[in-house]
């Protein structure tokens, strides 16, 4: 059995352990609270501007046709994986990396692959393979839909300057502080709808309906990967939140744990010194 002392460090160990963890357990629920309102609030209008413009391209292709919504022969595919910048959250970027690896090894496999990650641990885990086009992880240090939007622009050039034939995102969406689902997107070329969903809505086009479209674009896309970033945002603090509350619930068990064979120890040693102390008494009496 391990000697008191010992047993004391690591019951002091453990209990320094459970006070960091638990604070940022506090940290990271306190951010949730806001990162969660900021996606709340702009997915309905994100899916709604995609909805409405992947319906109106799917109109607009025959007369006219997109930059944005062409498709080529596949052979060069950029995968956008975000991650986080920071660790302790669980399977959080685990699982992003996860799902990347399975696309760049199984459904292109027969492609030529390359990333631009958004986050240091999707950067950590790529930067390795020299496929790494762009690194953007500072995004985070100022998250804001203008510096996600130069993020968007730089996708939406490589697309039509031809250097990609098909870009999707990889993220996770946050569907509770214990949920994150690994969502993969496809950010270009447009996806229009399928069936005949575009010929149900009666939209009256002023000035045109190329000029709305051309101008929809754009804003649309950056749209669409604010609302992955902010998702994945929301996802983190989620994660961690969970990851760190188990953390804290474990370390309390490990002390309790400890202070219980600490217990035992110590009472086993006064018995052993009482034990010495009578056979002692007795020797001299004899």
């Amino acid at each position: 059995m391990a000697n008191l002392k010992e047993i004391r460090n690591r019951i002091s160990s453990v209990s320094s352990t459970m006070q960091i963890t638990s604070a940022m357990k506090m940290v990271s629920a306190a951010k949730l609270k806001k990162a969660q309102d900021a996606i709340t609030a702009m997915r309905p209008y994100a899916d709604k501007l995609t909805e409405l413009l992947q319906s109106l391209s799917a109109t607009l292709d025959a007369d006219s046709g997109s930059a944005y919504s062409e498709n080529r022969e596949l052979k060069k595919v950029l995968l956008v994986p975000i991650t986080s910048n920071r660790g302790l959250a669980g399977a959080f970027n685990s699982n992003i990396i996860k799902e990347v690896n399975r696309l760049t090894s199984e459904t292109y496999a027969n492609q030529e692959v390359s990333y631009l990650v958004i986050g240091k641990k999707a950067n950590d885990a790529f930067k390795k393979t020299d496929k790494v086009i762009a690194n953007k992880s500072e995004v985070f240090d100022d998250l804001t839909f203008e510096n996600v939007a130069e993020i968007a622009e730089l996708l939406m050039d490589k697309f039509v300057a031809g250097e990609f034939d098909k870009i999707e995102i990889v993220y996770n969406k946050f569907k509770n502080a214990a949920t994150q689902i690994v969502m993969t997107e496809q950010f270009l070329p447009i996806v229009p709808v399928e069936g005949d969903a575009n010929n149900n809505a009666d939209y009256i086009f002023e000035p045109s309906k190329i000029e709305i479209v051309e101008e929809l674009i754009p804003k649309s896309l950056k749209t669409q990967l604010y609302k992955g970033i902010r998702d994945s945002f929301a996802s983190e603090h989620g994660a961690r939140m969970t990851a760190m509350h188990k953390a804290t619930d474990n370390a309390t068990e490990l002390r309790d744990q400890l202070k219980l064979t600490y217990n035992k120890a110590r009472q086993a040693a006064i018995t052993n010194e009482i034990l010495e102390i009578v056979g002692g008494a007795e020797a001299l009496n004899n």
